[in-house]
C-alpha cells in the first residue's frame, strides 16, 4: 500500500453509507492521512423540505471546521452553491472551496499532498492546493444521474480528467469512454468487505426481527431505492409469485407507486451497515432488478459483490459489469426470465446462504482493490520522477 500521503479525498458525506469511497480512504488512513471532503453535490436543489434541511446542516458543519473521525480521517463539510449550469456560481465555488481548504491542510500540516477525487464537481479545485498528483477516481456516469445539469457535469469531468495525473473507473465501459482523454487511465472494480457480510453465513449472527417473521422463501433486495431500481418488474414478479416475499431494505428515493399495496412486497427501509448481514442470513436469494440505461449501462452495483459474499445466489437484470462475474450470477430480461431463474436457486441445494459461494469473494477484497490502485499510483509516480531521479 502506498503510504506518506495526505490526501484531500471529495466524495459523498461521511455519514452516508458506506460506498465504495469510504471502504477505500478507511483502507489507506491506515498509512497514510487523509481530509474528507463532504459532498459538494452533483445535482442543483429543488424548493423541499429535505433540501432545505440538508443546507440547514451543511452550513452549522462547515463552522466547525475540520473535525477527526477515526484514526487518520478528518473531515470537513465546506460551502458551495450547487448551480453548476451557471458560470458565475462555479467560480464562486472556485474561490470558496479553494480558501477553504487551503486553511484547513494549514490547519492539519498537509505536506505530500494528493486530491483524490469521486466528484466531476471538483474540477475547478483539484490542482490548486500545491498537490503533488491528483487522481480521478470514476464510479459512475454522473452525467446521467436525475436532477443535474447533463452539460455542465461533462465539461467539469473533461476538465478534471484533462489535469488528472491517473483516472481509476470501476466499470468497462467508463474505461472505454475515459481512457480517450487520459492514457492513464486504470480499470479497477469494486471490491467487497468480505469479512463483513460472511457473517451471514455463520448461524449465531442475529437476525432482525422486522424480517424474521416474513414468510418464506424471501427474494431480498437492499440499498437505495432509487429511480434505476426496476419497481414494475418487482410488481410483476411479486404479482406472479404471490407465495413468495419481495423484501427491499433501504433508504427510498424515488416514486413507490409501481409497487403500492401488493401484499407480498415488503418495504423495511433504511437499515444500518451493521445489520446488513442479518438481513442476508434471512434471505433465499438477492436480486439486482436494474432499469437499463446509459446510468446503469456504466455502473458497476457495490451490492452484487456484497449479496455473493454473504453467500447469496443472485438474480440480476443483464447489466455488463455483472456478466463479468460469470456463472455466480444468473440474468434476466424478463419477469419470466427472473422467475425461471429463481425457481431453480430456491431450490434446497442453492437456497440461503453458502460459504462455497462466500469463498468465491476472496480475491475480491477491498484491500486487494486498495493493493492493485497502489501500485498503479507508484508505476505513475516513478514515471513522472524519472528513472534517475528516485
Amino acid at each position: 500500500m502506498i503510504e506518506g500521503y495526505d490526501i484531500i479525498c471529495f466524495s459523498n458525506d461521511w455519514d452516508g453509507d458506506p460506498l465504495s469511497k469510504k471502504h477505500i480512504m478507511k483502507r489507506l488512513a491506515r498509512r497514510n492521512r487523509i481530509l474528507w471532503v463532504n459532498s459538494i453535490g452533483n445535482r442543483n436543489p429543488t424548493i423541499s423540505k429535505s433540501d432545505a434541511t440538508r443546507v440547514f446542516r451543511k452550513l452549522k458543519a462547515f463552522l466547525m471546521g475540520p473535525l477527526q473521525v477515526s484514526s487518520g480521517i478528518h473531515v470537513i463539510s465546506p460551502i458551495a452553491i450547487p448551480f453548476h449550469g451557471n458560470a458565475a456560481a462555479r467560480r464562486i465555488n472556485q474561490w470558496l472551496l479553494v480558501a477553504t481548504l487551503r486553511a484547513a491542510i494549514r490547519k492539519l500540516g498537509f505536506r505530500k499532498r494528493v486530491t483524490w477525487t469521486f466528484l466531476p464537481t471538483s474540477a475547478n479545485v483539484a490542482g490548486y492546493l500545491g498537490e503533488n498528483l491528483v487522481i480521478y477516481h470514476c464510479t459512475d456516469e454522473f452525467s446521467e444521474f436525475s436532477g443535474t445539469s447533463k452539460s455542465a457535469i461533462l465539461d467539469m469531468e473533461q476538465q478534471l480528467i484533462a489535469k488528472a495525473n491517473c483516472v481509476f473507473v470501476s466499470a468497462e465501459r467508463l474505461m472505454r469512454n475515459k481512457a480517450q482523454h487520459n492514457h492513464n487511465t486504470f480499470l479497477i472494480r469494486h471490491g467487497v468487505d468480505v469479512e463483513h457480510f460472511r457473517k451471514a453465513c455463520d448461524a449465531s449472527t442475529p437476525i432482525p426481527e422486522d424480517i424474521e417473521r416474513i414468510p418464506s422463501p424471501i427474494i431480498g433486495f437492499f440499498g437505495l431505492i432509487a429511480d434505476w431500481v426496476d419497481l414494475k418488474l418487482i410488481a410483476d414478479l411479486a404479482r406472479a409469485r404471490p407465495h413468495w416475499s419481495f423484501v427491499l431494505v433501504g433508504k427510498v428515493a424515488t416514486d413507490l407507486s409501481p409497487i403500492a399495496g401488493i401484499p407480498n412486497i415488503h418495504i423495511l427501509g433504511q437499515r444500518s451497515y451493521e445489520d446488513l448481514p442479518g438481513y442476508c442470513r434471512r434471505f433465499d436469494a438477492a436480486i439486482l432488478p436494474f432499469v437499463i440505461n446509459e446510468l446503469t449501462l456504466n455502473a458497476n452495483p457495490l451490492k452484487l459483490r456484497e449479496y455473493l459474499a454473504a453467500g447469496l445466489s443472485v438474480v440480476s437484470t443483464p447489466i455488463p459489469e455483472v456478466k463479468e462475474l460469470g456463472s455466480l450470477v444468473r440474468i434476466g430480461s424478463t419477469c419470466a426470465d427472473f422467475i425461471g431463474h429463481l425457481e431453480c436457486v430456491l431450490s434446497p441445494a442453492n437456497s440461503g446462504t453458502r460459504l462455497a459461494v462466500s469463498l468465491e469473494m476472496n480475491r475480491e477484497s477491498w484491500d486487494e482493490r486498495v493493493e492493485e490502485m497502489s501500485r498503479a499510483i507508484a508505476g505513475l509516480e516513478m514515471s513522472i520522477s524519472g528513472p534517475g531521479e528516485g
